[in-house]
């Protein structure tokens, strides 16, 4: 009888066990993704701890990496040519932007791309399978130049970039903007900037200078 009922009360256990979600039975480590486009180091991390870090190559001054926080939206195999093997595709609102791979694994560590973050073919393909849609991915670099040793671009209706994005964000905490916050300057944000001059008695001239940089806080 004794044996019967540890029988019976294994196979309830048992039975149980199989019932409980993935999610409770195994939970996924909690991992991000952090890129340092001044460094050129891209850093799998997980539960707080470095995994892997890999080289890469980022954008070049003119067509930067986008510095922020976003997430892994897309993820595809064999794209071939200038992208390599894999394909890691993020929610930039302002452009298609990804990690992956390289057909010029010899420029990695150089500031050569058009704004995405390239990878040796080898170290994607390593990296690709920890990768999960969601995931968060933070560029670290500062929003306005590649370089400490940089000045601002001249901001004109038609740039796209981080250096738009912080702008929109900025003249929509002081009350002159009311358009998406997407990276885009169109004529929302002129708009915005042709109040934003007038009301600090500036010349209008529709761009973002130095002088539009120091009354937005971005530069001292």
């Amino acid at each position: 009888m004794k044996r019967l009922i540890l029988t019976v009360s294994c196979f309830i256990l048992f039975q149980f066990l199989i019932a409980i979600p993935d999610s409770v039975q195994a939970s996924e480590p909690k991992r991000e993704i952090f890129v340092n486009v001044y460094t050129r180091k891209l850093s799998l991390i997980e539960e707080g701890r470095v995994i892997k870090t890999y080289p890469i190559a980022p954008g070049t001054p003119e067509t930067p990496t986008p510095v922020g926080d976003w997430e892994v939206v897309e993820k595809s195999r064999n794209w071939g040519g200038g992208f390599g093997t894999r394909w890691i595709g993020l929610n930039v609102p302002w452009g298609t932007y990804g990690i992956h791979g390289t057909n010029r694994p010899h420029l990695i560590g150089q500031r050569v791309s058009h704004g995405c973050i390239r990878m040796r073919n080898r170290d994607v393909e390593e990296f690709y399978p920890f990768v999960q849609l969601g995931m968060q991915v933070h560029i670290l670099g500062h929003p306005l130049v590649s370089s400490p040793y940089e000045l601002p671009n001249r901001l004109v209706r038609g740039h796209r970039g981080s250096d738009v994005y912080i702008i929109q964000n900025r003249l929509r905490a002081a009350g002159f903007y009311h358009g998406p916050v997407n990276g885009l300057f169109g004529s929302a944000t002129e708009e915005a900037i042709i109040q934003f001059q007038k009301a600090n008695r500036l010349p209008v001239s529709k761009q973002i200078g130095m002088e539009e940089y120091r009354l937005l806080g971005l530069e001292e």
